[in-house]
Parts: C-alpha cells; sequence; structure tokens
C-alpha cells in the first residue's frame, strides 16, 4: 500500500481523477467546506461541569500506534508529523479529485497501560496510544495509498509505513470537558472511573478516548480544552 515511485504516484492520481469524473457524471457537483466537528458536533462538544452519555456511531481515522512519554518519544512526534502530513494532502486530494472540501480535524489519542492508574498517577514511561485523526466517509484505503505516496516522494518522514485508515466502533460513551493542563486529568479520571461510572450502574469497556480542541503551542496550559471519552458499558 506504499509505492514509491513517479509512476506509482502518476496511477494513483489517474485513479481519482477517474472516481472525480464518475462523482460529476452522476451529479456529485461541487460542496461546500464540510467541518465534521459540526457534522458530529455532540461528540465533539461535552460540558465541563458534568459527565455526559453519548452514543458514538463507527467512524474512521488515520490512525499511528506507539508507546512511551508523549513528550519525550520520538516515535509520538513522528506520529503527530505523519498523521498531519497525511491528512493535509488528503484533503487537498479530495478538493481536486471529487470537488469536496472539508477542514481537517483535531488530534485525537486512545490510551491504555497494563495498570491504568498510571493515568491517575501520570507514570506516562508505562502508556501504549495510538494517535489518530478523522477522516470523510468517502475516503478508501486506495486514497491513502496515494497520499503516502506523495507524501513519501515530497518529505520522506519516518514512520509513515504504520499510518493506517481504521474504522474504530465505541458506542456509548461517557465524555466531559476538561479544561487546563494535561497533567490535571488524573482527578477527574479517577472521579469518571470510582465514582460516577459505579454510581451509574457502567463499566468502561475500551481505550481512554482524548480529543485535543485546543494548540498546546498556541494556547496557556490553563486554557487547554480537552474531551476526556470511555467507552462504556451498562452493568
Amino acid at each position: 500500500m506504499r509505492p514509491e515511485s513517479k509512476y506509482a504516484v502518476k496511477a494513483c492520481w489517474q485513479f481519482l481523477a477517474g472516481l472525480g469524473d464518475r462523482l460529476r457524471e452522476t451529479g456529485g457537483c461541487e460542496l461546500s467546506k464540510i467541518d465534521l466537528k459540526v457534522e458530529y458536533k455532540p461528540l465533539y462538544s461535552a460540558s465541563a461541569k458534568e459527565f455526559t452519555l453519548v452514543e458514538v456511531p463507527p467512524l474512521q481515522y488515520l490512525m499511528f500506534d506507539g508507546k512511551g512519554d508523549p513528550n519525550t518519544a520520538p516515535e509520538y512526534a513522528q506520529a503527530i508529523e505523519a498523521l498531519y502530513s497525511l491528512s493535509y494532502t488528503l484533503k487537498f486530494m479530495s478538493k481536486r479529485a471529487f470537488d469536496r472540501d472539508y477542514v481537517v480535524g483535531p488530534l485525537e489519542g486512545l490510551w491504555w497501560a497494563r495498570d491504568m492508574n498510571s493515568f491517575v498517577t501520570r507514570e506516562k514511561s508505562k502508556w501504549s496510544w495510538t494517535m489518530m485523526i478523522l477522516q470523510p466517509d468517502w475516503i478508501e484505503k486506495g486514497h491513502l495509498c496515494a497520499a503516502l505516496s506523495e507524501v513519501v516522494m515530497k518529505k520522506g518522514l519516518p514512520g509513515l509505513e504504520k499510518v493506517r485508515l481504521e474504522r474504530l466502533e465505541e458506542g456509548l460513551c461517557a465524555q466531559i470537558l476538561h479544561v487546563g493542563p494535561y497533567d490535571d486529568e488524573g482527578p477527574v479520571l479517577k472521579r469518571l472511573h470510582e465514582e460516577w461510572l459505579p454510581a451509574n450502574g457502567l463499566k468502561e469497556t475500551g481505550k481512554h478516548h482524548e480529543i485535543y480542541l485546543s494548540d498546546p503551542r498556541k494556547a496557556e496550559p490553563a486554557k487547554l480544552r480537552t474531551i476526556l471519552r470511555q467507552p462504556i458499558r451498562r452493568i
């Protein structure tokens, strides 16, 4: 899924152009820019005062798996650069081939560890993660093939081969908006798992999910906005 020659890139572009022609022939006219955060507003907005329940439909993401402290692990930096480079390349391909433009979504992450208490104690070296960015439903693996080829030729970034397009099914989830430094999430997560879930007859079933609504390079730590989400089931 990673053709790297100029001939492979040309073939992928021809494939995309052909799909775009067929889309227009069947009535797929130019659309305004789509913002998936607006399309899925209940999933990308949350109360900062209380936990709420949301039903999350199957959604597809570009994903990159890794381990270790996100502040120091080289793999984490590779993941962010690879995901954003491919996401923007796919966006421009979609606009050119399909006349379908969209806003690149925020960075998101799935987090887990053998001892989940390490998230409360913030022992980051024990963490495993999947960083990801939401993609529109019309983006397919063939499009990722073309995007990989282009980014490899232009930038040659490390870790590109680790990126995959995958559908995530979370179903019923509890979520809350955390405002403040990432390292202050511990008490919120402890309250969720030790108090709120048991009190409401609920149990966690999947990986802890975070959605980063603020750019940490620009926002002050006290103003960082992060949605904390936990897939759950009723007991």
